[in-house]
């Protein structure tokens, strides 16, 4: 989509009905002339196989490095580990306004090449898709970075803050070596006042798009592991101790409690927002979520669980029993039996008090109770629903996809939460993605992860008009 120009004085163009900053047309991309070199970074970037574990991003971090150097732009390799590498680098402004970060992870989960109908690394174009592990997990938001980063030194766009594009690693299992080493020890190199990254994303139905989500909050993953002991013997003589019958009774008591229900800021807004594009008997759950009265937003929380559990898992802290470990021969009653519970912790939750409340609803002193070693995130605030930075990503919203902006908690973890723990307001962006992909199996970790290539460039037009509009100069 190409934007209509108008002369107006000085560097600024205004639409005026959404206050979109357009940059003059002389700072204005060819984006149709762009496309080719887009997908060849993409592409380029889905055939390096940075699968974590065990990774090892540093062939992406040195494509990418090249490739900035290439058009003049300084980047840094900093890394914990060998082949752990993370990029950073920075286009400087004026000092006006303090900087903007882009952040996208280069590596990706594991894949089992059997699954795959075209192999994971070929990045294969099929059908007006590319194919490929890390094409909506996180090669799309590094490659619209790396060519804002691009286009913005080519175009010698002046700017009122610094750009920084931070590559980053470890996101899908070692935040040690990434966003963790990153804030720790290179915190000056990327702090920022505004962070777009991953955990957003626009949803299409029937090639139509319903609506975007931009991530401002997330819920904080812990676990939690339950171990039960009895008395070891023969199974053809049932015992009262059984471990396992104690841990069963345990687990399915901790599966189906349901703690208090909660609505925060981005809930409230994502919960109304959603009302008004929805169907009447949808839109009526939707608001029975955020009623004062407990009945009616039980009667909702089981609506959800029936109908939409990611609903459900937004308006509380949540448990799901997904690992046990008990027996090793059918005639042998084990002496000790073990579950691990992936638990999510709405922002506000205090862990320890909502441990003894596991521990209250097990009732068991035969079972322990405690957390068990995960790695997790810390608890931080939203991300302002006021801000510059949000009113910029609702424009380019209505702009490019003329929906609805949804802000969001997610109910799994970004690297952005270590980032929020620094003040660093965070937005969750993604490309646009149809909503039947995940359950056929074309999603993000699925065994055809894929994406459609005008969504790819659409997406890149996106991210370069909110830099745009947060970081030209006035």
């Amino acid at each position: 989509m190409r934007m209509r120009t108008v002369t107006v004085p000085l560097l600024l163009l205004v639409l005026t009905a959404r206050g979109l900053t357009q940059a003059p047309a002389r700072y204005q991309p060819d984006w149709p002339g762009l496309e080719g070199e887009t997908m060849a970074h993409f592409q380029a970037l889905l055939r390096l196989d940075t699968t974590d574990p065990p990774g090892g991003e540093e062939p992406a971090s040195l494509y990418i490095k090249q490739v900035l150097e290439k058009e003049g732009i300084p980047a840094q390799i900093v890394s914990l580990e060998p082949k752990r590498t993370n990029v950073v680098a920075r286009l400087k402004g004026n000092g006006r306004k303090r900087p903007l970060l882009m952040m996208g992870h280069t590596d990706t989960v594991n894949v089992d090449p059997a699954k795959w109908t075209f192999p994971p690394f070929s990045a294969t174009r099929n059908g007006g898709y590319v194919y490929g592990r890390g094409t909506v997990d996180d090669k799309d938001n590094v490659t619209a970075s790396l060519m804002t980063m691009i286009l913005l030194k080519r175009l010698n766009v002046p700017l009122d803050r610094d750009v920084i594009f931070l590559a980053e690693a470890g996101e899908e299992g070692t935040t040690r070596v990434g966003i963790q080493f990153m804030v720790n020890q290179h915190l000056p190199e990327i702090e920022a006042e505004y962070c777009i990254a991953e955990g957003g994303g626009v949803v299409r139905t029937g090639g139509k798009v319903e609506f975007a989500q931009v991530q401002t909050l997330e819920k904080i993953p812990r676990g939690i592991e339950l171990t039960a002991k009895g008395i070891s013997g023969h199974g053809s003589v049932p015992l009262q101790t059984n471990a396992i019958v104690h841990l069963a009774n345990a687990v399915g008591a901790a599966a189906a409690w349901k703690g208090p229900r909660r609505i925060n800021e981005t809930t409230g807004a994502y919960f109304k927002r959603l009302a008004t594009i929805s169907p009447p008997e949808q839109a009526k759950q939707y608001l029975a979520a955020l009623s004062l009265d407990s009945k009616t937003t039980e009667a909702a929380y089981d609506y959800f669980m029936a109908n939409e559990p990611r609903h459900a898992s937004m308006i509380t802290s949540s448990i799901s029993p997904n690992i046990f470990q008990a027996g090793y021969r059918i005639n042998v009653i084990p002496s000790e039996a073990k579950a691990e519970l992936d638990v999510r912790l709405l922002p506000d939750e205090d862990p320890e008090k909502f441990l003894d409340s596991v521990r209250q609803v097990i009732k068991d002193p035969s079972i322990e109770v405690k957390w068990s070693q995960r790695a997790t995130r810390p608890g931080t605030g939203a991300a302002n629903l006021e801000s510059e930075a949000f009113r910029s990503l609702e424009a380019a919203v209505k702009r490019h996809y003329n929906t609805i902006t949804l802000p969001t908690m997610s109910t799994g973890a970004t690297d952005m939460a270590f980032l929020r723990a620094k003040g660093i307001q965070c937005y969750g962006i993604g490309p646009a993605t149809d909503s039947e992909d995940g359950p056929r199996g074309f999603g993000a970790h699925s065994d055809q992860e894929r994406i459609l290539e005008s969504e790819l460039f659409r997406f890149v037009r996106f991210n370069w008009d909110v830099v745009i509009d947060l970081a030209l100069a006035r």
